[in-house]
């Protein structure tokens, strides 16, 4: 039935992003988006459904399975708010690149780990993420512009998502 339901997809003005549509050899609808891939994964009961994510999948939509995901993002009432999540991901993702931030390596320590990633927004202004967390660091010349009542001495704000 899933499978019939991703088939009859009618295009929608959100169609305009480069989304392609699938069900995965365990049968749930999954959608690839550039180097990151969703899957509506049903619950272990099989009573709901989840929005499930990964990164750089190479193989076949029709080839991946459950334990290919392993972001979870909430879960999903049915296929349209499946399909609704992927192309609010997409869009998202289109503004992003319209930002023109650098993604960069920097070899780090933060006061959350080693930094494993970096995103440069301005000059002065890094948001470094680590294994399990992370946040920005503003230069001292970026750090002290922020109002004394909220500055960190360090630079480093912890980012809470």
């Amino acid at each position: 039935m899933i499978a019939s339901q991703v088939e009859n997809h009618r295009p929608t003005e959100v169609d305009e992003y480069d989304v392609t549509f699938g069900v995965s050899a365990d049968g749930f609808p999954v959608a690839r988006l550039d180097d990151t891939t969703l899957a509506m994964v049903p619950t272990t009961d099989g009573s709901a459904a989840f929005l499930a994510s990964a990164w750089r999948l190479t193989r076949p939509l029709s080839d991946l399975k459950r334990q290919d995901f392993f972001g979870h993002d909430g879960r999903l009432k049915g296929e349209a708010e499946f399909r609704t999540r992927v192309f609010e991901t997409a869009r998202h993702k289109a503004e992003l690149a319209g930002l023109r931030r650098e993604q960069s390596r920097i070899s780090r320590s933060t006061p959350w780990g080693a930094s494993q990633h970096a995103t440069i927004y301005a000059n002065g202004i890094v948001f470094h993420t680590t294994s399990g967390h992370g946040g920005f660091h503003l230069s001292a010349a970026r750090n002290v512009k922020v109002l004394s009542t909220l500055r960190n001495a360090s630079g480093w704000y912890e980012s809470h998502d």
